[in-house]
């Protein structure tokens, strides 16, 4: 078979969903010089936590022992599954997300299954002998122009809450007549977060993987901020009024914490709503948030469910607990969107 054939026939994740794949012409086993971004082919050999991959399409795809998947080299913070890093051993790899990214899992969360085993097959080549990388392909800056507010949603872990807040919120903005975008800006690549913001209704979604990364984790600092401030601008230019942003994780991962803790970050929002599992969290949060310089305009999260729990985080913090339902609402977006500074529209 040749190597056409493969990758026609292989399963390309939806990391890999800006690829030009005409770009292909070779591949090599120079595993060692991986890098982070550089496409990667691979054969499952054992299957673990991950029995499906996401493909460009937007839906997901079984997967099986000897199928050929095109993949990202790149590291994963997860705590609820891997932290893993941007190596590849020619002896066998991790599946360490299903968005497509290959590495080297390091610590596993004990409630879940290993990873899924890869045989690596080579790295792709472009017809000059170079890696094709992510990088290659990523969207380029837009020219300095005014940008839209932006809202920002942080969180106090995973799964506290922050993406469902972000595409509630999107869905009340857009039925409270703005042109919405939603972005996430940190985090390891996925279709998850990305379709739930797209069925919300926001006008332009875009992530880190649209400027040139599988994952933020490990990344320099700027070059995060630089894709950030590419995918705010990026929005703006698809004619958005207002950007909501999610950032991955929580308040003390690496990348978050460098980020709010950056007075670039208090300088870009102009909103904050914070998503967190109950009063305790919400407390601690808000306090250390305080410390950055940074107050939230409401909580929301997991802490919202329930009635109790959101008296003992508003009377701990003195903020407003919003349910799901609430940032759906045009009204209370409204409210958002003139704290950020925009004008009352017509309601859609």
């Amino acid at each position: 078979m040749t190597l056409s054939d493969t990758l026609d026939q292989a399963k390309w994740t939806f990391s890999t969903r800006r690829v030009d794949r005409a770009r292909v012409a070779a591949t090599d086993t120079n595993f060692a010089a991986a890098k982070p971004g550089d496409l990667i082919l691979a054969h499952v050999d054992k299957l673990g936590q991950h029995q499906r991959v996401q493909l460009p399409s937007g839906r997901p795809s079984l997967i099986f022992p000897g199928d050929a998947v095109v993949m990202a080299c790149g590291a994963r913070y997860a705590p609820d599954q891997f932290e893993g890093i941007a190596e590849i051993d020619p002896a066998g790899a991790d599946l360490l997300a299903g968005g497509g990214c290959i590495g080297r899992m390091v610590a596993r969360n004990s409630r879940i299954k290993p990873a899924t085993r890869l045989v690596p097959a080579g790295r792709l080549l472009d017809g000059g002998g170079r890696a094709v990388n992510l990088s290659q392909f990523a969207l380029s800056p837009r020219p300095a122009a005014p940008r839209p507010p932006v809202i920002g949603i942080l969180g106090t872990s995973m799964n506290s809450g922050k993406t469902l807040a972000t595409a509630r919120l999107v869905l009340g903005l857009r039925r409270a007549g703005f042109r919405v975008g939603a972005i996430k800006a940190t985090g390891t690549g996925a279709f998850g977060d990305f379709n739930e913001y797209s069925d919300s209704g926001a006008q332009y979604v875009g992530d880190f993987t649209d400027a040139g990364m599988v994952t933020t984790y490990l990344e320099p600092l700027d070059r995060i901020k630089a894709a950030t401030e590419t995918l705010i601008a990026e929005a703006g230019h698809r004619g958005c009024d207002i950007v909501v942003m999610e950032v991955a994780d929580g308040l003390l991962q690496r990348e978050t914490a460098a980020i709010i803790a950056d007075p670039w970050f208090a300088g870009l929002i102009s909103g904050l709503v914070f998503a967190c599992g109950d009063a305790v969290a919400a407390a601690g949060g808000v306090s250390h948030l305080s410390r950055l310089g940074l107050v939230p305009d409401a909580l929301t999260g997991l802490v919202s469910c329930s009635p109790m729990a959101s008296a003992e985080a508003q009377a701990a913090t003195g903020l407003t607990v919003l349910t799901k339902e609430d940032l759906s609402d045009p009204a209370e977006a409204t409210g958002f969107a003139l704290r950020a500074g925009l004008g009352r529209r017509e309601a859609a």
